[in-house]
């Protein structure tokens, strides 16, 4: 079982969208049983799996002891594709109950998941460098950066690739890439927002990038994602290509 945390210091990235994406492609086109966790308190990837996340409990009420792990998990009506959701719980969720007095409290995720039986377990993270993101990246052996191709996005990655070594030095992460979202080919920055990039995080950008496509807010809408709505979208070639790249480095 591989488990890949999601990351991105800064939101507008499309890292739910990557997510959701990589996780139905790796179940529908290369039929690994995937479990999806959302384990940011917004909850985006859970609503745009169609599930509400007021009426659900999360990772929360697990990390609490009061449910246990299967308790929490649910299928998304796709074969192969089961959700975790997230709820508001989870945005302090280490200053609460059992967790508060916990020094190695960020390590209970990865004890969590290493109880699971999937091929592939995707954990998409906060926009931000926090308890929950650290947690995610201590249970992944595997991290995907999100960014976008402008200033915010790209700075972004030199303190997340800060925050990354500091929690190599006692968890090993393997970084997989870099990719990025709303890419226009002809964006007259984009040399140098690259060279940035490669800096922060050398060798490490992917080929594939995802392109803007309506298609994607359209599918969200109906819950579903893009390969069970738009399959034939820009889009969904891309995700379908990066997720293939994904695997080539695993």
């Amino acid at each position: 079982m591989r488990t890949i945390a999601v990351c991105s210091f800064k939101g507008g990235t499309a890292k739910t969208s990557i997510a959701l994406h990589v996780g139905s492609a790796l179940a529908k086109y290369h039929k690994a049983r995937v479990l999806l966790i959302d384990f940011d308190a917004q909850a985006n990837l859970t609503a745009g799996l169609g599930f509400d996340p007021d009426q659900l409990d999360s990772l929360a009420s697990v990390l609490q002891g009061q449910k246990s792990l299967q308790d929490v998990i649910h299928n998304t009506g796709i074969e192969n594709l089961d959700l975790i959701p997230a709820d508001t719980w989870l945005e302090r969720i280490e200053v609460t109950g059992a967790l508060a007095s916990d020094r190695y409290s960020h390590e209970r995720l990865k004890k969590l998941i290493e109880t699971l039986d999937y091929d592939y377990v995707i954990i998409d993270t906060p926009p931000s460098l926090c308890w929950l993101t650290e947690s995610s990246l201590i249970a992944a052996q595997d991290t995907l950066i999100c960014a976008t191709a402008e200033f915010y996005s790209v700075k972004g990655l030199e303190r997340l690739s800060q925050f990354i070594s500091g929690i190599n030095d006692r968890h090993p992460t393997n970084v997989l890439g870099v990719t990025l979202s709303f890419w226009n080919p002809r964006g007259k920055n984009n040399t140098a927002f690259l060279d940035v990039i490669n800096n922060s995080f050398s060798g490490k950008l992917l080929n594939s990038k995802i392109r803007r496509d309506i298609a994607v807010s359209e599918a969200a809408i109906f819950g579903k994602p893009l390969f069970e709505i738009s399959p034939t979208s820009r889009a969904a070639g891309d995700y379908r290509n990066l997720t293939a790249e994904i695997l080539k480095l695993m």
